[in-house]
């Protein structure tokens, strides 16, 4: 039995599970992967608030599961199944693989995982050219040649964190222009090694037993043609993490959990912060911030529900 249990160890959930603590709330935090979400696979935070240096994701992660632990939040290594409650009862029951846990809150904040291109040859060359993440793979790409997808400020920062190994990067982009930070787009442009394909897509990744070719066609004239390469990262956007509410919480029509300004879900009791919710900016900065408000909410009513809110 706890007083608020979160689904998820990325920024948000760790923020949430530290003031929950700082809330004297009984914490669980259950993560079915490693704590830290997507923010372990960026190489460099350069805007994250009071970081004068550059950090890395993984070290900003250690710095905020330290911090939890320090303050008492119980990290769990599970995945959750299904949320449920009985009728008239104010509890939540949180299934997961390997136990079966009740509390009065729950702070679903999942995360969001990179978008597939859905063309041929993707599925097949994965782990084999075809990479989504480019911290994890780009040393495996000394001297290659690398196509990378996308236009926003993520797929800018690993074209240019991947140049640091390849010796040519090339960036494919649908629209005319990126979507990216200003100050992004002046380093892309100004780095010697990244040529810019506009207004083109990909459909397809050919290779055999590796990735040898990408088909790329020009979205207004149609026209195709064959670009060698040894490597494709794809950077075309997120997909929120939340297959597994299905039914349980309003969610629009991309899957991202619609909420308040106090991260209400509209499941009274249910929260939910970080990128799996609707909204404008997806970063650590506003995944911290997410994750401080819905526990603040999720104390709100606990006490509501214990019948000691303080009016």
């Amino acid at each position: 039995m706890y007083e608020m249990i979160i689904i998820g160890g990325g920024p948000a959930g760790l923020t949430a599970g530290i003031y929950g603590k700082r809330g004297n709330l009984k914490v669980l935090l259950l993560e079915k992967m490693a704590v830290g979400g997507q923010l372990l696979l960026t190489d460099a935070v350069e805007n994250y608030p009071g970081f004068v240096e550059i950090i890395s994701g993984f070290e900003l992660v250690e710095k905020l599961r330290k911090q939890a632990e320090k303050f008492g939040v119980e990290i769990v290594t599970d995945e959750v199944k299904n949320i449920s409650r009985e009728e008239e009862s104010q509890l939540w029951q949180v299934r997961t693989e390997k136990d079966l846990y009740e509390t009065f809150t729950v702070v679903i904040a999942t995360g969001a995982k990179q978008r597939k291109l859905e063309a041929p040859g993707e599925d097949r060359l994965v782990g084999k050219g075809v990479s989504y993440c480019a911290m994890c793979d780009g040393p495996f790409f000394k001297g290659k040649k690398i196509i990378v997808v996308g236009g926003s400020n993520t797929a800018v920062k690993e074209a240019l964190f991947l140049t640091n190994f390849a010796k040519e990067v090339v960036l494919i982009h649908r629209r005319g222009r990126l979507r990216a930070e200003q100050i992004l787009q002046e380093r892309l442009f100004s780095n010697e090694r990244i040529e810019v394909i506009w207004k083109s897509m990909i459909t397809g990744v050919l290779g055999e037993n590796k990735v040898e070719a990408v088909t790329v066609e020009n979205v207004n004239t149609h026209q195709k043609r064959q670009i060698s390469c040894d490597g494709v990262f794809i950077f075309i956007g997120l997909d929120p993490n939340t297959e597994f509410l299905k039914g349980l919480v309003e969610v629009d029509t991309n899957g991202y959990i619609i909420t308040d300004d106090d991260m209400n879900t509209s499941q009274e009791g249910i929260f939910a912060c970080g990128d799996c919710r609707k909204k404008l900016l997806r970063q650590v900065v506003t995944a911290c911030s997410d994750g401080a408000v819905a526990s603040a909410a999720a104390f709100r009513y606990i006490e509501k529900v214990k019948g000691i809110k303080y009016e």
